[in-house]
């Protein structure tokens, strides 16, 4: 009986000895699994510092992330168009499908949703629109559909009328009454807060104004409301938005966490799109 007994314990040490070299070779064999490493374009406030929010994330998925920053808005889709990226983080949907529309070789989609910027009027010399003189001088983006989207700002501040119809697609050609006699100064979509010096007022992107130490809910004079259908994307190239990378990193871009992130950072200036 003894001798059953002591051969029975040593089947059991070694089987719990062979147990775990099998349990440390398992997880040896995890940690030193290559991550896939997935390059993003993207403007540096907010997208790039909400992927740089989910990066741990992603790690534990296996995804490795590489943020690359522009400070433009074409650069990142002729990029992605160029694979020289995977994906970016920048632009609304009316944007994408005006750049699509002119580029009809790049073959880009929307893979999703995730957060909204308010477009915002802002100015260093007056507190309140109604103090704008006559003729009052204000900078908005030269891009037809940020442009588009500064003069409905405007028209709804009741700074201009627009000629009935127009809609995003509005350029100053479109204004119909102009009662202060403004003059809008078109500048590129980045540039636009450095005029906010020489200029009454600027109409100004959210990602924008938040590089420029503004802040939104706090500097602009009139903001677009929660309404917006400017939500901001990301984008692939065509086809791509079933790749598994893609849609693990669109499960965390809009997990539970980045919508606390999004509120608790922004304060409001930015709204969670999902």
């Amino acid at each position: 009986m003894k001798k059953l007994l002591a051969v029975a314990a040593s089947l059991m040490t070694a089987a719990m000895l062979f147990t775990g070299c099998g349990g440390g070779a398992e997880v040896t064999d995890k940690n030193t699994t290559e991550l896939k490493t997935l390059k993003i374009g993207a403007t540096p406030v907010p997208h790039a510092e909400i992927l740089e929010e989910i990066k741990p994330a992603l790690e534990t998925d296996g995804i490795k992330l590489d943020v690359v920053e522009f400070s433009d808005y074409v650069q990142p889709n002729i990029a992605l168009n160029d694979k020289e990226l995977d994906a970016n983080f920048f632009q609304h949907k009316p944007y994408l499908e005006n750049f699509v529309s002119e580029h009809k070789e790049m073959k880009l989609q929307d893979a999703g949703g995730i957060h909204i910027e308010p477009m915002g009027v802002y100015s260093r010399k007056i507190k309140n629109l109604d103090e704008l003189a006559d003729g009052a001088n204000i900078s908005i983006p030269n891009d037809p559909t940020n442009g588009g989207r500064a003069l409905l700002l405007l028209s709804k501040a009741g700074l201009i009328t627009l000629k009935e119809g127009v809609g995003a697609e509005a350029t100053v050609q479109d204004i119909a009454e102009n009662p202060k006699n403004i003059v809008l100064q078109e500048v590129e979509a980045a540039q636009v807060p450095r005029t906010l010096e020489d200029v009454d007022a600027a109409v100004i992107n959210t990602n924008f104004a938040m590089q420029a130490e503004l802040v939104p809910t706090k500097d602009a004079l009139f903001m677009e409301d929660s309404t917006s259908p400017y939500v901001n994307i990301v984008v692939v190239r065509e086809g791509d938005d079933q790749r598994p990378e893609i849609q693990t990193l669109m499960k965390h871009l809009k997990s539970e966490a980045v919508k606390n992130f999004i509120n608790e950072k922004y304060k409001g200036a930015i709204v969670a799109a999902f």
